[in-house]
């Protein structure tokens, strides 16, 4: 059996992450993608710290492999002219051009569907296609921003923090991937094989990863705060705590929890006192209870609590910098990272994530490496009767 995707050809003219992280997503599943680049490469080819691998950078090795570069300069007429050949071909279209760019440049839905009707046009943007703030540029940190996702991380009483990687760009390309492959289902269950155009936009995307204090909003408004470290369900006993060698988070929020970790703790006092009897009068004195519980994590270090607090039933895990993640045994055998040979002498042979998922056979995957810049631009120029200006 094949992989989901195989035989399904994407034409990708997106940059960046969003863009390419989404098409990565479907690249993994087996897709053909064909990244179209200006002359000068998708920019993310340069975000490395690392001289080195200007080119070849670190993220964008992680989102592109597998994945086969055309050159095309779109201001050009042979440029347009290549595009559309490529597009008669493609199931897919991925852009994340602002608005109004890609039909500026005669590549827009409309004129594509009149050549493709059969194409699934995907736009991912800021703010979407329409609205007053359809053509306000915007970036991850922009959105973090506008959503109001910066405003609920950090502690309460501190300054707005940004969540510490581009989390909006990265569920932005899950949602998209999604959308996708959905239209890409009710395409091929349609007898008409009908085309389909997806408005993707990033704010909408960060709004609906914030479902879980959206809606308590929106239902009853009860609005969102700043809780630092404190679990959503605000219990005391859902936090992350200081012990004698870096902290353990604990999530205990539930009263069976509580019992077992009151026990796990050796502190069946915290059982008996009425302040902490049950989940409202732990509310009512959760600095108190926390301040016991800040003395008995001193006692021992976090991964010793990790292993006491799950063995016990109650959820908990030691706070870990993310090196020592990728070290954890647990990924072993997971499939999770991805064994290519990068074209450049720096990295050589390398890993990165696969998607975080497993099927029992023909799963994702790619072993191929991400492409120089151009690197198939003469055999996929060939492949559509084309010879490069």
């Amino acid at each position: 059996m094949a992989q989901p995707l195989a035989g399904v050809r994407i034409a990708d003219f997106s940059h960046v992450i969003a863009g390419p992280l989404a098409t990565h997503f479907l690249c993994l599943l087996g897709a053909e993608v064909i990244k179209i680049e200006p002359p000068s490469g998708d920019v993310l080819r340069n975000y490395t710290q690392n001289k080195r691998l200007r080119g070849m950078a670190e993220p964008f090795i992680g989102a592109n492999a597998g994945k086969k570069s055309v050159v095309l300069d779109l201001k050009s007429d042979f440029g347009k002219h290549a595009a559309r050949k490529l597009i008669e071909s493609s199931d897919i279209l991925v852009e994340n051009f602002r608005p109004g760019v890609i039909s500026r440049l005669g590549l827009g839905y409309e004129d594509l569907s009149q050549i493709n009707p059969h194409l699934i046009f995907c736009s991912i943007s800021g703010y979407g296609q329409f609205g007053p703030m359809r053509d306000y540029p915007a970036i991850d940190q922009i959105i973090q921003s506008v959503s109001g996702l910066m405003g609920l991380s950090g502690e309460p009483g501190s300054s707005p923090m940004r969540v510490g990687f581009p989390i909006v760009d990265t569920y932005s390309a899950l949602l998209a991937a999604f959308a996708i492959q959905s239209a890409y289902v009710q395409r091929e269950r349609d007898p008409a094989r009908a085309g389909q155009y997806i408005d993707m936009s990033m704010l909408d995307a960060s709004l609906v990863m914030m479902a879980s204090v959206i809606n308590p909003l929106v239902i009853s408004g009860t609005e969102p705060r700043r809780t630092g470290n404190r679990g959503f369900s605000l219990a005391p006993t859902a936090d992350t705590f200081e012990t004698a060698e870096n902290a353990v988070t604990i999530g205990a929020v539930q009263q069976n929890q509580y019992e077992r970790l009151c026990m796990a703790l050796e502190r069946p006092d915290l059982l008996s006192d009425p302040r902490f009897s049950d989940p409202d009068a732990r509310m009512a004195h959760d600095k108190e209870l926390q301040g016991e519980l800040a003395k008995t994590f001193k006692t021992r270090t976090a991964l010793e609590w990790e292993s006491i607090l799950s063995q016990a039933g109650v959820p908990a895990g030691a706070v870990r910098p993310v090196k020592d993640v990728l070290e954890l045994a647990q990924l072993e055998g997971r499939g999770l990272k991805l064994e290519i040979d990068v074209p450049n002498p720096a990295v050589g042979r390398t890993s990165i994530l696969n998607a975080g998922f497993r099927f029992a056979h023909d799963g994702p995957g790619v072993s191929a490496p991400p492409p120089l810049l151009g690197e198939h631009t003469e055999q996929i120029l060939a492949e559509l009767g084309l010879m490069p200006s």
